[in-house]
Formats: structure tokens, sequence, C-alpha cells
């Protein structure tokens, strides 16, 4: 099967490609053409994921398409942004026709659910890899960035911790669990929900945000570095799930929560005047924590002691001696 037969075949007939709000022109010419309102900034993300190293290699490709589609729409929701397009390169090692009607399914799911239109890619021979480029828009000067936390801010998380880092020893094959236990973690690691309704009522009010992929710890030192102050978080009160607890006991899924990654939950700061109307309006805030002068991430314990560990979250490269 050739690129372009690929494509019509897998791609450019699924219904998440047939266009949609703020798309002008999608798949079949060089470039795709968005249309942005005036007072409205284009919001881009891209993200790729490479077998074996971003998910398990081989994998059901149904739940690896919803996947590799939700990381990147989710940095739209850390943006406060509605999304509109997106592009998918793919590098396939063989062209199997089960294989790709199975991804493109699992694709068109999230893409239907996230309100987003495939516009156009590439596709080529090489060892499996994905890359999405996700366009969004919001209203200019509202997208949240992560550079404006402020002492006294509140640190928050917009749902539950640590269940997409538990899930991956089932994801591996290295441990069993029973379907009451098991299927929420897998279904957090496989078909994330990005938040993006939550990420636009935080427009106006947050002060900071970003998503946590890389786990809490350290995507709180992002957060810190850009807006240049200190974060405390406080182990105390980690959100975390009850089959996350009865698959790694307290202890463990407190790790998973504080340095698993792969949440895909927003973290932000607010100002603590604006907590009371964001969960009167009912949105799944936690705090865990605050915001303080200084620099770097501080880990506490219940008695407000300093237990921060030296490995904070996932790194793609790491130093070596």
């Amino acid at each position: 099967m050739g690129e372009f037969e690929l494509i019509r075949n897998f791609f450019a007939a699924a219904p998440c490609a047939q266009g949609g709000e703020g798309v002008a022109l999608g798949i079949g010419d060089d470039c795709a053409l968005l249309a942005v309102s005036p007072g409205e900034q284009l919001a881009i993300s891209t993200d790729t994921l490479v077998a074996g190293v971003h998910f398990a290699d081989p994998c059901d490709p149904f739940l690896l398409g919803q996947r590799s589609l939700a990381v990147a729409v989710s940095d739209l929701a850390a943006m406060g942004a509605t999304p509109v397009a997106f592009t998918l390169a793919l590098t396939l090692p063989t062209v199997t026709a089960d294989w790709l009607q199975s991804y493109a399914r699992g694709l068109n799911l999230m893409a239907q659910g996230c309100g987003v239109a495939l516009v156009g890619g590439d596709t080529t021979r090489g060892p499996l890899s994905l890359t999405m480029t996700v366009f969004g828009r919001v209203p200019s000067g509202q997208a949240l960035v992560r550079s404006g936390a402020q002492p006294g801010d509140l640190v928050c998380v917009g749902g539950e911790l640590g269940n997409a880092a538990g899930a991956l020893p089932l994801v591996l094959g290295q441990r069993t669990a029973e379907p009451s236990i098991a299927d929420p973690l897998l279904a957090h690691y496989w078909s994330p929900q990005p938040q993006l309704a939550l990420g636009r009522a935080l427009r106006g009010k947050a002060t900071s945000a970003l998503d946590i992929s890389d786990g809490l710890l350290a995507d709180c030192g992002h957060l810190a570095l850009a807006s240049k102050v200190g974060v405390q978080v406080e182990q105390s009160k980690l959100p975390v799930s009850a089959p996350l607890v009865a698959f790694l006991g307290q202890a463990g899924a407190q790790e998973a929560a504080l340095s698993g990654g792969d949440d895909y939950v927003l973290a932000f700061t607010l100002p603590s005047v604006e907590l009371p109307g964001l969960l009167a309006d009912g949105w799944p805030i936690h705090v865990v924590g605050r915001v303080v002068s200084g620099q770097g991430v501080t880990l506490l314990d219940a008695d407000g002691r300093d237990i921060t560990p030296q490995t904070r979250g996932y790194q793609h490269f790491r130093e070596t001696t």
C-alpha cells in the first residue's frame, strides 16, 4: 500500500478529518488552512511518542490511537485553549491494514471527544513513532502560562494523581490485579481525558498552569522556575484513588502521585480568593500546597518537615558521569 492510499483509506476518510469550526481547508493540499477569529491567538504544541520509550511495543493500536492524541491535546487544556485541529506524522516499520484501522479508530474516538479535526500530516517508514501537532484558539491575552505564580497562591491539581504510573506494571505485564482495581488505572493510562473545560474555566483566575506529564514534583519545578518562586507541596494533601492505594499501598500511591508522571491532569496556582467560586461550580480541584518566595520545590510531611526526594520525576535525558 502506497503512502497516499494509506492516508486516503485510514485517515482522510475518518469522521475527524471532515473539517470543523476554524478549519478552512483540511487534508488534500500542501498545507491546511486554519481560520482564527479577530481577538484570538493560535496555540500550538507538538508531542512525539516513540515505541519502547513512551508506550509498550507491541500494544493495542486502538488504545494507542486514543493516548497519542490525548497527551497532545492536554497541552491545549493547560493553556486554556479550545482545540481546533491537529496533524499526525506517523512512522511505521511495516504497513499492516488491521493495525492502521484499529489505530485510526482509536484516534478518531479521541478526536471527536475533544472536538479537534485532523487536517494533515505525513507517513514514512522506520521505527514506530507518532508525532502530533495540535492547534487551538484562545482569547488574546488570556492564555494560561507557567510564569505568573505569586507567593501566597495556592498550588492546585484538577484531579487524582498517580493512576497512570500505577497502571504501568499492568501495561508491561509485570503484575495483574482484579478488574475493579486494574480497569480504572488502565483507563487513565490509555485514555486520559484532557481537562479542556477546566482549563477554560481557569482563564482570568489561575496565575500559572501546566499539565502533569513528568510527575507533580518535576512539573511544579517547571512552574517555580518560570515564575521565579518556590513551591511547597504537602504530602498529606495528595489526591490518590482507592484503586491506586489498593494496588500499590498508601506509600506507593503517594510516590506514584509525586513522581510517576503521565497524569495529564492540570496543575495550577490560584489566588485563594478564586477557590470558593470554582469549587461551587463543581470543578474537582484539590489544594496540594502553596507558592512561597524563593526557588525550587519542597515536599513537606504532615509535620512540616522537608522530605524532598532526590529524583522528582521522569527525565528523557539523565546526566551520566
